[in-house]
């Protein structure tokens, strides 16, 4: 219950500091960006749900371990490193990566960059883990973390062009917030990611903390569960070898 209420502050910051950037965005030279870009430029709206996860990290026992937020480069297989948002490494090991991604407004124009740019990302570092570009490393967790507009151009259904081969049917008629639930529910069911969490908020609502989840799978409560076992399984891990080696 009490990371539920973490993100509903979380949801809350997010609407928060958007609606500042856009209202601050341009005050000095006197020009804004359009649409949305003001917002998305001067990011921080998401630094409620990377302080969120911070904290799981900890109450999971990672006291000590490295969270880091800036500077989260990882060396990559077909490109030589990529920076994500948070990477935990402990005891010289990454322990897990997770990336946060959010669309507000311009769903037509982004949501295949936002696949595109999840689905490349993974697989480069799955080749690179197979390669041993992490040693010693286990296999590291990997999350993403979508947060959605809830917007009637979000929900409405999206006509789908097929001029040589049916899509697949799933697809058929699906708005892009369903593309989206169907895009993190494939992408653990491949295993490309260990697990996903897709949230859906307006501005109206959000800015009171008030969010939904379309689908149980990708709820935020079994991100975090995921997440919080990962990390404890470590601390445990590292902790009885610790005894051995006192005792020995």
């Amino acid at each position: 219950m009490e990371n539920l209420q973490k993100l509903s502050e979380a949801i809350k910051t997010f609407w928060t500091i958007r609606e500042k950037q856009k209202e601050r965005q341009g005050l000095g030279s006197g020009e804004k960006d359009t649409g949305n870009r003001s917002a998305v430029t001067g990011g921080k709206q998401m630094d409620g749900f990377i302080s969120l996860l911070k904290d799981l990290l900890k109450e999971a026992g990672m006291v000590d371990a490295e969270i880091h937020l800036k500077q989260a480069i990882l060396p990559g297989f077909f490109r030589p490193t990529k920076e994500w948002d948070l990477v935990v490494i402990s005891k010289q090991r990454l322990i897990a990566i997770v990336e946060f991604k959010s669309q507000v407004g311009s769903f037509g124009n982004n949501f295949n960059n936002r696949i595109e740019e999840a689905i490349g990302s993974a697989t480069d570092l799955w080749v690179a883990y197979r390669e041993g570009a992490f040693k010693p490393s286990g296999k590291p967790w990997l999350g993403y973390f979508m947060m959605l507009e809830d917007h009637p151009k979000s929900s409405s259904p999206i006509r789908i062009s097929e001029p040589h081969f049916k899509v697949l049917p799933e697809f058929v008629n699906a708005s892009y917030s369903k593309r989206y639930e169907l895009f993190c529910e494939k992408i653990v069911r491949e295993r490309l990611y260990d697990a996903s969490c897709l949230i859906l908020s307006n501005k109206d609502k959000g800015i009171q903390g008030i969010y939904t989840e379309p689908n149980k799978e990708l709820s935020f409560n079994n991100f975090a569960t995921l997440l919080f076992a990962r990390a404890s399984s470590f601390v445990k891990i590292f902790e009885n070898e610790d005894r051995r080696n006192i005792q020995e």
